[in-house]
């Protein structure tokens, strides 16, 4: 089966398109299921971001997936999701979000620690501090089981090229808690067109999918999707596979939901 779990949508305010584009993009494609996986809002007291949907759009985006997946049943299969990072102070109110809107996954994207509002972008850190509380934060949320997989695990790779021992020990920590609770792994492509621009390594790092290599977790390819025609790029997409086939991993057939 063709999928993609990870598509943003313009709520978050760094996509493009309308929700109906990516999901046509998709069809066109030739992919059988799609989830959508924006950025999520949080319930935030007295801050706004720039980088989510904020709360009061939440119901209207799930409202949007849903009468979508209805509109296309007979072409495409369409799972509504959100990409979540691990903020414990506010997990409660997304559990219940979860239920409330009858949300089928979640994925993790940790970008900032501790909070949006004041913790670090986990894609600038360069001390070791910062990656280990990346790591901590990580496998706490795998042990949540909330998670159906961690998108861009290697995200601290980002800001720092050198994969020195604490960066392998953090790699190891992680692939290990994934196989230990069974989630998989994301072999993030948008991360691979960074990656190509910048004309170095960031993530995915083939450092960390070496190691990947040698321990085995489950696997998936995610796009994430920022603009429809994102669906369309046939050989990145095909690169992503090839890369994990070089690393001797399969990708899973489908991920776990929630419902």
């Amino acid at each position: 089966m063709k999928y993609n779990y990870h598509t943003h949508t313009s709520r978050c305010f760094h996509a493009k398109g309308s929700d109906e584009e990516y999901v046509l993009a998709a069809i066109e494609a030739g992919f059988d299921e799609i989830g959508f996986a924006d950025h999520t809002a949080w319930n935030y007291k007295g801050f706004v971001s720039h980088m989510r949907m904020h709360e009061n759009e939440l119901e209207e985006y799930c409202n949007s997936v849903k009468s979508l997946r209805e509109k296309y049943k007979d072409k495409i299969s369409i799972k509504l999701g959100l990409e979540c990072e691990y903020f414990p102070q506010h997990l409660p109110w997304l559990k219940s979000e979860i239920e409330k809107q009858e949300i089928d996954y979640i994925i993790l994207g940790h970008h900032f620690r501790g909070s949006e509002q004041t913790g670090v972008y986990n894609g600038a850190i360069t001390t070791p501090e910062d990656i280990y509380a990346y790591r901590d934060d990580v496998l706490k949320a795998m042990e949540t089981g909330l998670f159906s997989y961690v998108a861009h695990p290697d995200l601290f790779m980002k800001g720092y090229n050198e994969f020195d021992d604490h960066r392998e020990k953090i790699s190891r920590d992680i692939i290990a808690k994934a196989i230990e609770t069974d989630t998989p792994l994301e072999f993030n492509l948008l991360g691979v067109k960074y990656s190509m621009a910048d004309g170095r390594p960031g993530y995915p790092h083939p450092k960390f999918w070496e190691i990947a290599s040698e321990m085995k977790p489950k696997a998936v390819v995610g796009i994430d999707a920022h603009y429809p025609d994102a669906y369309k790029e046939a050989e990145l997409f095909r690169l992503g596979y090839d890369e994990l086939k070089k690393y001797g991993l399969t990708p899973v057939e489908r991920i776990r939901f929630f419902r």
